[in-house]
């Protein structure tokens, strides 16, 4: 680390300019970057995935989204009445949108498409499947369904999942506004930190290494599928650790030259510490994150891949050109310096002292509370979110209450969709039909000797709970039919998902255990460090999902804060890309603090000592990156889709999970009662991983000094 800051002092304008290419070279590719990213949620080997190719290949159309418009009579007639009208508006559905597949009443005769009031119908319309997130077939379908009814005297609406999670008529700040809002309060963060303009230095640190990694993802994606969720990781993820990791470089400079170095000495000797940290930190992020390539699922391969490239780019632009800057206009930038930095915060070391004297209350109060948030976790649901925490309001809204006031239940919004041969779809579709559960099950066209059959439950299928009836639906009609049955739909991706990622999840976790613990070893030469660190993070994400089925799942709070009702499930992709965010950016904590109570270590040889100015020196620089992220992530939580609000709420409430009762609380109370303990790493063990022993040695007493001392000892 030494040899680089002295190369990169040396050579600093060369690394200025080159940065600085790379950086433009970044914002000037970042919209085709946008545009070569996939929306690719395709599980290979799956049986629902595999039923739905083949529904595409047959028929054309995706279970992606159903859409259900919904026409009403005038009062005192009824579906029955005018049912010639009736069909002439779905006609003219059909032909607006040729390419979908449209289900009604004049289609299959079935009177299960009339609501009990008898003035309302609907169909099932499926199109191909969509390519992004914009606009779909509602944009084509809707004006001419609207203009038939017209024309015939009735009402009409239009109403799907998908239309539902866009929130109504619900309208959030821009991407712009919520990017400001984000950069706002972290330069707020930065000018409490610095109290000078070097707050300005991390932001554009942050700026050139999320910039360079979209050019590097933008190379990515001429090699294989990118993930559009990686622009996302890129982002948040980019601005947290580089934030993050200049904040530990820049504060590590500023004590130094506090000390009385001179500027290209502090800057060396803040990059062989406080950068060593910072690449323990990098790495391990990056090869947790790599370690979703185990995973049979396409894109979370594609997270992990490009999402390792965020860490690794931060840590590049951190040792390189953060030093650069510091050696060249550090000292003119550091103005006014209001805050020192000769000291440690004496807020933090008077609370790590109250710690290391209370380490047992401190540890136990630390794990009450954490187990308190925990405990929810234990109900957690995992699938979609349910329709009545979608929308309270809106076109959507009002088409889905006139079908359940009529007694349609919302499964018509996530049917089933079954794919046998012709010879036997009369004989699936009555089974199907009494099945326990099922409103109805209809034929719903026939190509090349495959039928599909349209199940309608009376429930939508969007979680493990709900989605019974699949495997019941499943069950009974591959006994009937005397072989296996393709089974499509929401509920089949549902489980689908549960099998590719929930089922090898644990291998996931324990391949990034392993692989931090390793690391971790070699970073704090310690056994136990490691393990605590590893365990403590995998602690910190429980809390984190108890508190989100609490808040969103349960609906404790959620209704007063954002107006949406108890979701009931938290939307299946939702667990891992929580994960994936916060093991990385919890362990950049973990990092920092331990670093630096090592280090303290090494020079005192006593555990309290290395407790109190450990935490002394990096308990504000934690919080202020915490603080930061929050501000991020609660301008994302202000988006008007209840996922983004879910994530947002999750990954800021997270931060201040971990920043507070874990790394502020239980991390040093661990470590004070683990006294000689943590630094402990066997011969045998350090020469295996090629590090320097560290034996047992005995405690010394912790030396308070004496301008801190009280009035009557001094």
């Amino acid at each position: 680390m030494e040899s680089l800051a002295r190369f990169v002092i040396r050579h600093r304008l060369l690394v200025v300019l080159g940065w600085l290419v790379l950086m433009v070279a970044g914002g000037s590719t970042a919209g085709t970057v946008t545009d070569r990213l996939t929306f690719d949620f395709s599980l290979p080997g799956q049986p629902g995935y595999e039923a739905e190719v083949d529904l595409i290949e047959t028929f054309g159309a995706s279970t992606a989204d159903t859409l259900v418009p919904v026409l009403t009579v005038p009062e005192g007639s009824t579906v029955a009445d005018r049912s010639a009208d009736v069909a002439g508006v779905f006609d003219a559905v059909r032909a607006a949108v040729p390419q979908a597949r449209v289900v009604d009443l004049a289609s299959t005769g079935d009177a299960r498409f009339v609501t009990d009031d008898g003035r309302s119908t609907f169909a099932l319309v499926q199109g191909p499947l969509p390519e992004g997130f914009g606009p779909g077939l509602e944009t084509t379908l809707q004006p001419a369904f609207e203009q038939a009814a017209a024309a015939a005297g009735m009402d009409t609406g239009l109403t799907s999942y998908v239309l539902l999670s866009a929130g109504g008529e619900t309208e959030g700040p821009s991407v712009l506004v919520e990017t400001l809002f984000g950069a706002v309060g972290a330069l707020a963060v930065l000018v409490f930190v610095f109290a000078s303009f070097l707050a300005l230095v991390p932001l554009l640190i942050a700026a050139v290494s999320i910039l360079t990694t979209f050019l590097l993802v933008l190379g990515l994606t001429y090699l294989t599928d990118v993930s559009f969720v990686v622009q996302f990781l890129i982002a948040l993820v980019g601005l947290g650790v580089a934030i993050d990791y200049s904040l530990l470089l820049v504060s590590r400079w500023r004590e130094e030259r506090a000390h009385g170095r001179g500027n290209d000495e502090a800057v060396v000797i803040a990059t062989r510490t406080a950068g060593h940290a910072v690449l323990a930190s990098g790495v391990t992020v990056a090869i947790s994150l790599l370690a979703l390539v185990v995973v049979p699922v396409p894109f979370l391969r594609s997270m992990g891949l490009g999402g390792m490239l965020i860490p690794l780019v931060s840590v590049a632009v951190v040792l390189t050109l953060l030093p650069a800057l510091l050696s060249k206009i550090g000292p003119r930038v550091d103005w006014p310096r209001i805050r020192h930095d000769a000291v440690a915060a004496r807020g933090w070391t008077a609370w790590a002292r109250l710690v290391v004297r209370r380490r047992w209350i401190a540890a136990g109060v630390a794990l009450v509370v954490l187990g308190l948030v925990i405990a929810p976790v234990f109900g957690l649901k995992i699938g979609q979110a349910n329709t009545g925490s979608l929308a309270r309001s809106g076109p959507s809204f009002d088409a889905l209450q006139t079908l359940e006031d009529g007694g349609v239940g919302s499964g018509v919004l996530t049917p089933i969709e079954l794919l046998v041969p012709d010879g036997q779809a009369g004989t699936a579709a009555e089974t199907a039909a009494g099945v326990d559960g099922v409103r109805m099950a209809v034929l719903g066209g026939s190509r090349n000797g495959t039928t599909v059959v349209d199940v309608v439950p009376v429930g939508e299928t969007v979680d493990s709970a709900s989605n019974e009836v699949v495997d019941d639906v499943r069950t009974a009609v591959e006994a009937a039919t005397g072989g296996e049955v393709g089974v499509a739909g929401t509920g089949a991706v549902v489980q689908d998902y549960f099998r590719a990622v929930y089922d090898n999840f644990p291998y996931v976790l324990g391949l990034i255990a392993l692989i931090t613990f390793v690391l971790l070893v070699r970073t704090f030469r310690s056994l136990l460090l490691p393990i605590k660190a590893v365990l403590l993070n995998l602690i910190s994400l429980a809390a984190v999902f108890g508190a989100v089925t609490y808040f969103w799942q349960e609906g404790h709070g959620s209704d007063a804060l954002f107006g949406v009702s108890a979701t009931g499930a938290l939307t299946f992709w939702l667990p891992v890309i929580i994960f994936a965010f916060l093991f990385g950016l919890s362990m950049d904590y973990e990092v920092f603090i331990l670093a630096r109570m090592r280090e303290e270590y090494d020079d005192t040889g006593s555990t309290s000592a290395a407790v109190v100015t450990g935490l002394g020196r990096t308990g504000r620089l934690v919080t202020s990156a915490a603080l930061i992220l929050f501000f991020s992530f609660a301008a994302l939580a202000s988006s008007p889709g209840v996922d983004i609000k879910v994530l947002g709420t999750a990954l800021g409430v997270g931060i201040l999970i971990d920043a507070t009762l874990v790394r502020a609380l239980l991390v040093p109370a661990l470590v004070s009662l683990l006294g000689k303990w943590n630094w402990w790493l066997p011969a045998g063990l350090a020469r295996v991983l090629r590090v320097e022993p560290s034996p047992l040695h005995d405690e010394r007493p912790l030396v308070v000094p004496v301008e801190e001392r009280p009035l009557a000892q001094a």
